[in-house]
């Protein structure tokens, strides 16, 4: 190979391996400040005592902290405006905002489905009613169903007509409810009192 040849081939070349050898220099460099950062806040939480809850999210914190600036410098090196990449993160945070807005409703009637089966405040056979306020009587029944959007409650009415009511969990967490177990119950009926 002539003089020539290798002067064509690292022309070539050396922009390509000098744009890797900077992502590596970056990535090597933030690992190291990631060590380092972890290695200052195990000792600071060890000369002030300080629990293990809050050095956890501290440290996850600044890792992330540190690999996304990483990355980011990365992208630039590729030729990636910040501009281009901030625009394009704060549009799909409006959009992860709006559509976690939208489904709002739903997410809170499962976390309180969870919550009624994990706490049991009633079960299924109870009579519940949920006090809407003092002047007008809230919706009361017997509890047949609990799944994870709605609590079903069988009513029963002055003729003896039964009738069935879907009352969103989360309702359940925002009013006050009254309960009554099912084995303190022979039969509801709404309008009659509760054995002592």
């Amino acid at each position: 190979m002539s003089d020539e040849h290798w002067v064509l081939l690292m022309h070539k070349w050396s922009e390509p391996l000098l744009l890797g050898g900077q992502v590596l220099l970056i990535l090597l460099l933030a690992y190291l400040l990631q060590r380092l950062v972890a290695r200052a806040l195990a000792r600071l939480a060890e000369r002030y005592r300080l629990p293990s809850e809050l050095l956890l999210p501290m440290r996850v914190g600044a890792r992330w902290f540190i690999m996304g600036g990483a990355l980011i410098m990365v992208l630039e090196r590729f030729g990636v405006s910040a501009t281009v990449m901030w625009t394009a993160f704060s549009g799909f945070v409006a959009v992860a905002a709006v559509a976690f807005f939208a489904i709002w409703s739903v997410l809170s009637n499962l976390f309180c489905a969870v919550l009624i089966l994990l706490v049991g405040p009633f079960r299924l056979g109870d009579v519940v009613e949920v006090i809407d306020s003092a002047d007008k009587p809230g919706v009361k029944g017997r509890v047949t169903d609990i799944n994870m959007l709605y609590t079903t409650l069988e009513e029963t009415n002055e003729q003896g007509e039964t009738a069935v009511v879907q009352v969103p969990n989360s309702l359940f967490f925002q009013k006050a409810v009254r309960r009554w177990r099912g084995t303190e119950l022979s039969a509801f009926n709404p309008h009659t009192t509760v054995k002592k």
